[in-house]
């Protein structure tokens, strides 16, 4: 193709047009969207991608995210938890689904290897998208959770089967409880979960307003789940913080070898037990908490 004077500037004229307007046709671009999570940011800097616990919101990340600024922080809510519409949620599978929406999100916003930090069921999403996605994420936190429930439930050595059998009849109790029922489950599941009397109440609430079905099969998923041979995947540094159930009398020193020999595939791993603690670390020990995310987190 040839050009004469006045075409090639023309052209050039247009193109330069072009790459002028490229920023605004940009931050007109359709933002994420999902029937499976939303996300919310907030704050400015390196960015940190948060992922709340099993009927949990956001709110569970508040006083961190207040302590810690200088961070643009993405705050996932999952479908189905604390009184977000079901959406894709309204069957199958939960954790799975959503850990590939937010590896969506990390590659369609350009997010630039992020750190993920996860509690509980946020904590195996976590490990789904750090295993399964090994290049997006810059290093991953898991909080108070471990790659397979199934042996808590069905005991050390059970078969998959077994699991699965066990996973059924807790599923199936759950879906058969009263609306009174549920509610006297919540608050005494919720008292064991958080120490902190003061945040108990958000616990609950988040709790009743989420989907009952949702919640069971969310919770039957992570009961069958085994991320086990998956953790050789991890690459990026892994933290593990989490805390010794009042329930577990074994000694301390026990309870810390099974846990850190739990994460001993991941090839750099950092395996923290947090004392005077229940479930929720981030609302029992905050400090401890907050000094824990600032040293893993990238400098700013």
């Amino acid at each position: 193709m040839s050009f004469t004077p006045f075409s090639r500037r023309s052209f050039m004229a247009g193109a330069v047009a072009a790459l002028a307007l490229l920023p605004l046709a940009q931050a007109l671009a359709a933002p994420f969207a999902s029937d499976r999570i939303t996300v919310r940011t907030v704050g400015s800097g390196p960015d940190v991608v948060l992922i709340p616990g099993l009927n949990s919101s956001p709110r569970a990340w508040d006083s961190t995210v207040a302590a810690l600024p200088g961070y643009r922080y993405h705050l996932v809510q999952i479908s189905g938890f604390a009184g977000q519409t079901t959406g894709g949620n309204k069957e199958g599978k939960v954790a799975a689904p959503a850990a590939e929406e937010i590896a969506r999100y990390i590659k369609e916003s350009q997010l630039k290897q992020p750190a993920v930090i996860g509690h509980s069921m946020g904590g195996t999403i976590g490990l789904m998208l750090a295993s399964r996605h090994p290049d997006l994420a810059s290093r991953l936190m898991v909080v108070d959770m471990v790659p397979y429930l199934g042996p808590l439930f069905a005991g050390p050595g059970a078969t998959p089967e077994r699991v699965e059998a066990i996973a059924d009849q807790l599923a199936a109790g759950m879906r058969a409880a009263t609306p009174a029922q549920r509610s006297a489950r919540t608050n005494e599941t919720i008292a064991g979960m958080v120490n902190n009397e003061a945040l108990r109440p958000k616990a609950i609430e988040d709790s009743m307003a989420s989907d009952p079905d949702v919640s069971v099969r969310a919770y039957r998923e992570l009961i069958v789940t085994d991320l086990g041979p998956e953790l050789a995947k991890i690459t990026v540094p892994l933290t593990v913080l989490y805390v010794q159930p009042k329930a577990v009398a074994i000694p301390a020193e026990q309870f810390d070898a099974m846990y850190k020999g739990i994460y001993s595939p991941v090839r750099d791993a950092t395996v923290k037990r947090i004392p005077d603690s229940a479930h929720f670390i981030m609302w029992d020990q905050p400090q401890r908490f907050q000094a824990e995310v600032k040293a893993f987190l990238p400098a700013r």
